[in-house]
C-alpha cells in the first residue's frame, strides 16, 4: 500500500487529518463561549442565571410551577430554585446515563424538543444548562422527584460522580447552584438592579407565577453545601435583601407600570390575549399585546417571544406595526378625524409617537436569530400578531371613542411635527451644515480621515476644552467644547433641537445627520467619550447628552461608539512618586501603597486655596523610620483644573485612561431618571429626592 503523503499549505506547513481538531463534551462552550451566552463580559455573566431561570419560567408556562427563588450568595455564587416536575433521574435510553447528567453534561439535551413535555419554551436549541454548567467553576443540581432528593456535582463541566439518591422529600423540583467561572469572566460580580429589572419583567410575561429574588452575598453564610440544606432557603431565614414579583394581570399590569410616570393621553389601556392557528403550519400561537399612548414624542415597543425578550424586535413586531398604523388610519377615516390636513396618511412614525406597547407570542419551535434570541424569525408570527392585534384594535377604537379622538389627534399633531421637522432640516441641508461642509468653529478636529481610529471627546466648557486641546493626540482625537448645559431634548422635537447651536454643532461634527436620513456609516469618529466634571453640573450634562443619544442616535450606542471618561479625583504626591486616584477607596490604596496612613490625612490638615484656583491640598508630615515627609494631596473639582499633561496621563492616554462603554441600559436608565427629574408630574420627581436626599453629596 502506498504511503499517503502529508498535505501542505501554501506556506509549506503539514496540514493533514491530525491537525482537525475535535472537541468533545462541553469543550466547544469553553472554546468558545461568546458563541453561547453573546459575551464574557457582565451581560454574558448575567445571561447564565437568565439560561437557568429560563427552565424554571418554562415549567411555569407550561402549567408545572408556580414559584421561583434565585439567591445570591457569597462568594458570586447563585442559587436557583423552583417547584416544577424535576429533571427525570432515570437512565435516558439513549446516552445510557441518568437524563440529568445528560441535560447538565451534553449540548441540543433537553425536554425543550419535545412537544409533549413543552408546546411552548423559550428555550431553542437546548444548551442553556449545559452551558451554564460548562462555564462554571463548578455547579450543583438537586432534584426532588418521586419522594426522593437526587443530586450530582459538576466542576467545569464535569461531573464528579454518578447522580446518586442523598435524602427522601415530598416536594417537588430543581435547585440548581453554581460559580461562574473566573477563568472564562473577567468580572463575576452580579448586578441585582440588573436582575430585578428582568425578573420583575418575567413576572408580569408569565401570570401567576411567583418570582423571589434574595442578596445574600452581605450574610454570614456557611460552606456552599449548606445552600441545599433546605428546599427554599427563604426557610433559613437568614436576614438579606429580597424582592418578590407576582402579576395575575400580564402584559396589561406591564403597560401600567412602565407608564407609571407618565401622562397618559387616553384612559384605557387596550388589551388583548388571543389564540391563533396558522393554516398553513397548523401552529397555536397565542398572542398577547397592550398599549398605552402617553404625552411623549419616542415610541417604547418592548417585543418577547416565548418570553425571551427580542431587543431586535422581528416577524412579531413588523406585523403588529403594520397592522398599527392601518388601523389608525382607517379609523380617522372612516370618522372624517384627519380632514384639516388634506387626507394625508399617517406614516408608520406618526402612529408610533407616545407609544408605549409590550408585545408578546408564544408559538412552538420558534425560529430566532442566533443563540441569544435577539430577533425573532418565524413568519408565522407575522400573520398571527397582525390579524390578532387589527380585530381587537379596531373594536378597541369603536367601544371607546374618547380614546380613538385622543390616539387621532396624537397622531395629527405627529404628522405636522414630521413636517415643520422636514421643512427645517431640509432649510439646514440646503446650506450644506449637515453635510459636514462647515464644520463647528469649536471643534479641534483630528488629522486622521480614518474613523476607526478616531476619538471625539465631547467635554464641558472651554477651560477643559483648552487643556485637552493642548495634551491630546492631535493624529487621532478630536475636541469639542459645550458651552453650558445643552437643549433638554426630552421632549424637543427635530425642528427645535436643529435651532439649538450646541445640538447642531454635535450634530455635524458626528458627520451621520439626523432623522430620517441619519447614516451611521458616515460617522467620523468610532469613539465618542463624554468627558464632564466630577460633579452636580457634570452629571446634569452626561445625563442630558446620554438623553440626547438615546432618543435620537440609539444606533451608536447600539454599536458601541459611546463612552464616558472617568477622570481621576486625587492626585497625590510624595517626593517626585506621583499617582491618581479614581475613588476614595483608590486615594486610601495609594497612601498605603506610599506607605501613608490614611488617617494621618486629618482634615485640619487642609487648607483651602482660592476659589480661582479650585483646588484642595494637604500638607502632612508623615513618620518613615527617623525622617519625616511630605505628602501632597490634591483634589480635582473639574477637568479644568487639570492641565495638558495631567489630561494625558489620566483621561485621554489609550495606554492608561478609563473609558466605560454606554449600553443602551445605562442610556435607557439615565433617559428615564432624567424623564423623572425634569418631566411635567411632580409626584414621581418628590417622591425620587425624599429617597435619595441622604445620598446626595452637596458641594457649598
Amino acid at each position: 500500500m502506498a504511503k499517503q503523503k502529508a498535505e501542505k499549505t501554501g506556506k509549506g506547513h503539514k496540514y493533514d487529518a491530525s491537525n482537525i481538531s475535535v472537541l468533545e463534551g462541553l469543550e466547544p462552550v469553553r472554546k468558545r463561549p461568546g458563541m453561547y451566552i453573546g459575551s464574557t463580559g457582565p451581560e454574558g455573566l448575567h445571561h447564565l442565571v437568565k439560561e437557568i431561570f429560563d427552565n424554571s419560567r418554562d415549567e411555569a408556562m407550561a402549567g408545572e410551577a408556580n414559584e421561583v427563588e434565585i439567591v445570591l450568595l457569597p462568594g458570586d455564587v447563585v442559587r436557583v430554585a423552583d417547584n416544577g416536575r424535576g429533571i427525570p433521574v432515570s437512565i435516558h435510553p439513549k446516552t445510557k446515563v441518568s437524563a440529568l447528567e445528560t441535560v447538565m453534561t451534553t449540548l441540543h439535551a433537553g425536554g425543550k424538543f419535545d412537544q409533549d413535555s413543552y408546546k411552548i419554551s423559550g428555550g431553542l436549541h437546548g444548551v442553556g444548562a449545559s452551558v451554564v454548567n460548562a462555564l462554571s467553576e463548578w455547579a450543583t443540581v438537586r432534584v426532588h422527584r418521586d419522594g426522593g432528593v437526587h443530586s450530582q456535582e459538576y466542576d467545569r463541566g464535569v461531573r464528579r460522580s454518578k447522580v446518586r439518591e442523598v435524602g427522601k422529600s415530598k416536594k417537588n423540583g430543581t435547585i440548581v447552584t453554581f460559580k461562574a467561572d473566573h477563568q472564562i469572566f473577567s468580572e463575576t460580580v452580579y448586578d441585582w438592579n440588573k436582575l430585578v429589572r428582568h425578573m420583575r419583567e418575567q413576572a408580569y410575561l408569565v401570570k401567576g407565577f411567583r418570582v423571589r429574588l434574595i442578596d445574600a452575598r452581605e450574610s454570614e453564610f456557611g460552606p456552599k453545601d449548606d445552600a441545599d440544606a433546605v428546599f427554599w432557603f427563604s426557610e433559613l431565614g437568614i436576614e438579606a435583601p429580597s424582592q418578590s414579583f407576582y402579576f395575575e394581570g400580564g402584559l396589561y399590569s406591564l403597560v401600567k407600570f412602565l407608564n407609571i410616570h407618565e401622562s397618559p393621553i387616553h384612559k384605557h389601556i387596550f388589551y388583548v390575549e388571543k389564540d391563533y392557528v396558522d393554516e398553513a403550519t397548523k401552529k397555536n400561537i397565542t398572542i398577547e399585546i397592550g398599549l398605552q399612548y402617553i404625552d411623549d414624542i419616542s415610541s417604547h415597543e418592548i417585543t418577547f417571544a416565548n418570553n425571551t425578550s427580542t431587543p431586535e424586535g422581528g416577524t412579531h413586531l413588523t406585523g403588529f406595526r403594520t397592522a398599527l398604523t392601518r388601523a389608525v388610519n382607517d379609523y380617522a377615516k372612516k370618522n372624517n378625524l384627519a380632514k384639516g390636513d388634506g387626507g394625508e396618511s399617517f406614516t408608520g412614525d406618526d402612529v408610533r409617537e407616545g407609544l408605549t406597547a409590550v408585545i408578546s407570542v408564544k408559538l412552538p419551535d420558534p425560529q430566532f436569530e442566533g443563540q441569544t434570541k435577539a430577533k425573532l424569525g418565524s413568519m408565522e408570527a407575522q400573520s398571527a400578531t397582525q390579524t390578532i392585534f387589527s380585530e381587537a384594535f379596531a373594536l378597541y377604537l369603536e367601544e371607546n371613542p374618547e380614546d380613538g379622538r385622543a390616539i387621532i389627534s396624537k397622531s395629527v399633531l405627529a404628522m405636522r411635527a414630521r413636517k415643520a421637522a422636514k421643512a427645517a432640516k431640509d432649510s439646514v441641508l440646503r446650506k450644506g451644515a449637515l453635510e459636514g461642509m462647515t464644520l463647528p468653529g469649536k471643534l479641534a478636529d483630528c488629522q486622521s480621515k480614518s474613523a476607526e481610529e478616531s476619538e471625539l471627546f465631547i467635554v464641558e466648557g472651554d477651560s477643559a476644552g483648552g487643556s485637552a486641546k493642548g495634551g491630546r493626540d492631535r493624529r487621532m482625537q478630536a475636541i469639542l467644547p459645550l458651552r453650558g448645559k445643552i437643549l433638554n431634548v426630552e421632549r424637543a422635537r427635530l425642528d427645535k433641537m436643529l435651532g439649538s447651536e450646541q445640538v447642531k454643532n454635535i450634530i455635524i461634527a458626528l458627520g451621520t445627520a439626523i432623522g430620517d436620513v441619519f447614516d451611521v456609516t458616515k460617522l467620523r469618529y468610532h469613539k465618542l467619550i463624554i468627558a464632564t466634571d466630577a460633579d452636580v453640573d457634570g452629571a446634569h450634562i452626561r445625563t442630558l447628552l446620554l438623553t440626547l443619544f438615546y432618543r435620537h442616535f440609539r444606533p451608536l450606542i447600539d454599536g458601541g461608539y459611546i463612552y464616558i471618561a472617568q477622570p481621576p479625583l486625587y492626585k497625590i504626591v510624595k517626593g517626585k512618586d506621583a499617582r491618581y486616584a479614581y475613588t476614595e477607596d483608590g486615594k486610601t490604596e495609594v497612601l498605603k501603597e506610599m506607605g501613608v496612613d490614611a488617617r494621618d490625612v486629618e482634615k485640619d490638615d487642609v487648607e483651602e486655596k482660592t476659589e480661582e484656583e479650585a483646588q484642595v491640598e494637604a500638607e502632612v508630615e508623615v513618620k518613615e523610620g527617623v525622617k519625616k515627609v511630605n505628602v501632597r494631596i490634591q483634589r480635582y473639582k473639574g477637568l479644568g483644573e487639570m492641565n495638558a499633561k495631567e489630561l494625558w496621563e489620566t483621561t485621554m492616554d489609550p495606554e492608561r485612561r478609563i473609558l466605560k462603554q454606554i449600553t443602551v441600559e445605562d442610556a435607557s436608565l439615565a433617559d428615564e431618571t432624567f424623564d423623572m427629574l425634569m418631566g411635567s408630574e411632580v409626584a414621581p420627581r418628590k417622591l425620587f429626592i425624599q429617597t435619595h436626599a441622604k445620598m446626595a453629596t452637596l458641594d457649598v
